[in-house]
C-alpha cells in the first residue's frame, strides 16, 4: 500500500481576516469578531494584532478589553464566512475530491493520488495556499505528512501563512520531542495526570506498554500508544458525520413568560426528533441555548447514561435545564435545543475488542 499524502489546511484568523479584507478600516488594528464594547458576549475570532495582547477566541469581551483597551469589536457575518469557505473548497477540488471539512476554516485533504498528477503533496499545498492568497486575498497555513494527526500538528507550527512538512524520516524524532499538551485528545486534566507520573514528552509516553496506558487513561490509552509511534490509520472521510443535531428559533418578539417558553421548547424538540430519526442518530448529551434580549447567550447541558431521540425525553431535559436557571434575568430572544454525544456502533465494537 502506498504511503498516504495528507494535507491539513487551516485558515489564519479566518473570520477576522475576512473582515480586514473587506473593510480597510480594520486592517492593521486589533479587532475581535463577536462580543461587544460593553463587555457582553464572547470573542469568536481575534485578529493577529489582537492576539499580541493575549486576546483569543472563546474569551469574554470583558476580559478581552482588559487586555486590549483599544480593541475594536466587529459583528460576525456568518453568511459571508460560509460563502468564502465554499470558495476555498472549490480550490481544494482542483486537486482532490477527498476532502474532510472540520469547520468553515479548516480541512483535511488526501492527495495520495491528485487530479493533476503532480505527485508531491508539498507542491500541492503551496499551490493551494498561493491560490487562496491571489484569488481570495486571504492567507492559510498548511501541514503536510503521512497521516491526519501529523498533518494537523504541522499546520500549527508556522502560523500565520506557514507551510510545514513532517516527512517519514523525521516522524520518530519529532514525536519523541513533542510535548504531551500537543497530542490530540490530551486536555488540561489528562496533561496534568500525565505530568504527575513523569510523562512530559512523547519519549516519556513511549516507555509505557499499551495495557498500562489503557489502565491509566481508558480507551484513549491505545490511541496514545499508537500516535506516539506515528501510527494514525484514520482515513480522510468525505462524508464526515455530524457531531450534533439541533435547531433554534429567534422570536419575532422577546418572550418573558416561562409557560410560553416551554411551548416553544416543545416545538423545537419535535423538530430535533425528526432530524435525529432522519439521520438515524441518538445521543446522550442535550444542550439548551438561551439568547437574551441584550444578545448575551448561555448554554446548559446534561449528559445521560441512556441514548435519547424521542421529543418527550429531550423536552424533559431542556425543561429541567430551563427551570434550573430560576427566574430569568431578561426577556428571551432565542431558544435552541441540540443533541450530541452520538452512539457510535463501530467505536463500541472496537472498544470491546481491546478490553484489558
Amino acid at each position: 500500500m502506498a504511503m498516504r499524502k495528507i494535507i491539513h489546511i487551516d485558515m489564519d484568523a479566518f473570520y477576522a481576516s475576512v473582515e480586514q479584507r473587506d473593510f480597510p478600516e480594520y486592517r492593521g488594528i486589533p479587532i475581535a469578531v463577536g462580543g461587544s464594547p460593553e463587555g457582553r458576549g464572547v470573542v469568536t475570532t481575534a485578529s493577529y494584532e489582537a492576539r499580541i495582547y493575549g486576546v483569543k477566541s472563546a474569551m469574554s469581551s470583558r476580559e478581552a478589553l482588559q487586555l486590549c483597551s483599544h480593541l475594536t469589536f466587529v459583528p460576525p457575518r456568518f453568511d459571508v464566512y460560509r460563502a468564502v469557505s465554499q470558495e476555498i473548497r472549490e480550490i481544494f477540488r482542483r486537486y482532490t475530491d477527498l476532502i474532510e471539512p472540520l469547520s468553515l476554516d479548516e480541512a483535511f485533504l488526501d492527495v495520495t493520488t491528485d487530479k493533476k498528477n503532480i505527485g508531491y503533496a508539498l507542491e500541492i499545498a503551496e499551490k493551494i495556499r498561493m491560490a487562496i492568497r491571489q484569488e481570495l486575498k486571504l492567507t492559510a497555513s498548511a501541514g503536510v505528512s503521512v497521516n491526519k494527526f501529523l498533518a494537523k500538528i504541522a499546520s500549527d507550527m508556522d502560523k500565520p501563512d506557514g507551510l510545514t512538512f513532517i516527512g517519514p524520516s523525521k516522524i520518530t524524532a519529532f514525536m519523541e520531542e513533542l510535548p504531551i499538551e500537543k497530542f490530540f485528545g490530551v486536555g488540561k486534566v489528562t496533561a496534568q495526570k500525565m505530568r504527575s507520573i513523569g510523562i512530559f514528552k512523547g519519549k516519556d509516553l513511549k516507555k509505557y506498554r499499551v495495557d498500562e496506558l489503557v489502565s491509566k487513561f481508558g480507551k484513549s490509552g491505545r490511541f496514545f500508544y499508537d500516535i506516539v509511534r506515528g501510527i494514525d490509520d484514520r482515513p480522510v472521510r468525505v462524508n464526515r458525520p455530524n457531531k450534533s443535531i439541533g435547531v433554534e428559533d429567534t422570536f419575532s418578539k422577546d418572550i418573558e413568560n416561562v409557560d410560553i417558553l416551554k411551548q416553544e421548547l416543545k416545538k423545537l424538540c419535535i423538530k430535533v426528533e425528526r432530524r435525529l430519526l432522519a439521520k438515524q442518530q441518538k445521543g446522550r448529551t442535550v444542550t439548551l441555548k438561551i439568547k437574551f434580549s441584550d444578545f448575551s447567550v448561555i448554554t446548559r447541558s446534561q449528559t445521560h447514561e441512556q441514548y435519547l431521540y424521542k421529543a418527550e425525553d429531550i423536552l424533559s431535559v431542556v425543561t429541567f435545564l430551563l427551570r434550573r436557571e430560576g427566574e430569568l434575568r431578561q426577556k428571551v430572544r432565542l431558544l435552541g435545543v441540540t443533541v450530541s454525544n452520538f452512539y457510535d456502533a463501530e467505536f463500541d465494537r472496537q472498544l470491546k475488542l481491546f478490553t484489558y
